[in-house]
C-alpha cells in the first residue's frame, strides 16, 4: 500500500470519527497518529532505550526519556493546576502489587522486545513478534484488571498527587529534582564518555511530549495504553457470554462498566491506540524495518512475555507510558515507584533475553 491511499483512508476515518462519534476522537485519533509516526521514525522505543543503558552504557535513549518527562511536567502539571475539575493526573496507589508488577514488567519487556508503546508501533510496522504478542497483551491486561482487587488487598495505601498536595510550584520542583538526580546517577552509570546525546532522540522526545499534552487537553486524562488493550478483550468476554463485569471489583466501575457497553471509538485510550498503530504503519510504507527470525522456543517464551506484560501493567497501573510519563509528568508518586522497580526487573529481563538469544 503506498502512502498516499493509506493517507486518504485515515483522513476518511478521522472524518468519519467527527461525523459519527464525536470531534473530540477524531482530534485524539490525529494525536495518535502522531505518536505513532514519532516512535516509529524516531525508534524511540523505552525498552531499548534501558537496555543500552544496561549493555552498552549508552545513555542516549534515557537521556531523551528524561527530556521528555521534562518537558511533559513542565506543561501538564500547571494546566492540572489551572484546570483541576476538567484535568486528571494519572494517580496510582502504591502498593504490593505495584511493587510486583512494575518488576515483572520491567523484565517482560526486554524479553518481548516492547512495552505497551512499543508493542503498538512495532505491531504497526508488522514485526511479527510484536504482531502475535499483541493479542495475548490484550488478554494479560483484562485477566490483570479482572484480578486487581485481590492484589489490593495484599495492602496499598491512597493515591498521592504532588499537584494535590503540595500546589504546582513545589510540585514542578520536585519533580524537576528527581529528573535532575537520574540524570547525574545514568551519566555516573554510563560514565563521562558514554553517548548521551542522539539528535533524532531528542527531537522525538519533544515531539511526544506535546503530544501528550495535548492528549491530556482533549482527553481530560493523561497518555495511556494498556487500559484499551484491557477493554478490547474485557468486550470480547462480555460479548461471548464468558465474562459477567457486574460480578467483577474493576470492571462493574461506573465508568469501566459504561465503557463495556458503549462502542470502542468512544474510548479515549483504545482511539490514541488505534492512531498509534496507523501512524507506525505509515511510517512502515516507506521503509519497513527487517525482522530476524525466531526459533519455535524463542516465540513460545516471547509469547509468555507478552501475557505477563499484559497481566503485570494493570497490577502496577500502567506502562511505561502510563505510570512513568503520564504518573511522573503529572506528579503521581507511583510513577517513580514504577521507574525504581521496573528498571530492577529489565536488570534480569536483558540477562534473560541474552540467555535465550534474542
Amino acid at each position: 500500500m503506498a502512502r498516499l491511499p493509506l493517507t486518504l483512508l485515515m483522513a476518511a476515518f478521522a472524518i468519519w470519527l467527527a461525523w459519527s462519534v464525536s470531534l473530540r476522537q477524531a482530534v485524539l485519533f490525529a494525536v495518535g497518529i502522531g505518536m505513532g509516526g514519532v516512535l516509529a521514525g524516531a525508534r524511540f522505543g523505552f525498552t531499548t532505550g534501558w537496555r543500552r543503558l544496561i549493555e552498552e552504557r549508552d545513555a542516549s535513549g534515557v537521556m531523551a526519556q528524561l527530556l521528555l518527562l521534562a518537558v511533559a511536567a513542565a506543561c501538564s502539571i500547571p494546566l492540572l493546576a489551572m484546570f483541576p475539575g476538567d484535568l486528571a493526573a494519572a494517580l496510582g496507589p502504591p502498593s504490593i502489587s505495584l511493587l510486583i508488577g512494575a518488576f515483572v514488567f520491567g523484565a517482560a519487556m526486554q524479553i518481548a522486545d516492547g512495552c505497551g508503546s512499543g508493542t503498538l508501533y512495532k505491531a504497526g510496522l508488522g514485526i511479527p513478534l510484536n504482531m502475535g504478542i499483541l493479542p495475548v497483551f490484550a488478554l494479560g491486561s483484562f485477566l490483570g484488571s479482572a484480578h486487581l482487587d485481590k492484589w489490593l488487598a495484599l495492602g496499598a495505601i491512597r493515591p498521592v498527587g504532588l499537584v494535590d498536595l503540595y500546589g504546582p510550584t513545589v510540585a514542578l520542583a520536585l519533580t524537576a529534582l528527581g529528573l535532575v538526580l537520574i540524570a547525574f546517577v545514568v551519566r555516573r552509570w554510563s560514565g563521562s564518555t558514554a553517548r548521551w546525546y542522539d539528535r533524532k532522540l531528542f527531537i522525538g522526545a519533544v515531539l511526544l511530549a506535546v503530544l501528550a499534552v495535548l492528549n491530556l487537553l482533549v482527553a481530560g486524562q493523561p497518555w495511556g495504553v494498556v487500559y484499551g488493550f484491557g477493554l478490547w478483550f474485557a468486550k470480547i468476554a462480555t460479548a461471548t457470554g464468558m465474562f459477567d463485569p457486574a460480578q467483577n471489583a474493576f470492571w462493574s466501575q461506573p465508568g469501566n462498566f459504561n465503557a463495556l457497553s458503549q462502542t470502542v471509538f468512544l474510548d479515549v485510550t483504545s482511539i490514541t491506540n488505534i492512531g498509534i498503530m496507523a501512524g507506525a504503519l505509515w511510517i512502515a510504507v516507506r521503509k519497513k524495518p527487517a525482522a530476524e527470525p525466531l526459533s519455535n522456543r524463542q516465540w513460545m517464551i516471547g509469547i509468555v512475555a507478552g501475557f505477563l506484560l499484559g497481566y503485570s501493567s494493570r497490577l502496577a497501573f500502567g506502562c511505561n507510558v502510563g505510570a512513568m510519563v503520564s504518573g511522573i509528568s503529572t506528579g503521581s508518586l507511583h510513577g517513580w515507584i514504577w521507574v525504581v522497580m521496573a528498571f530492577g526487573g529489565s536488570l534480569i529481563g536483558v540477562r534473560l533475553r541474552r540467555r535465550y538469544g534474542f
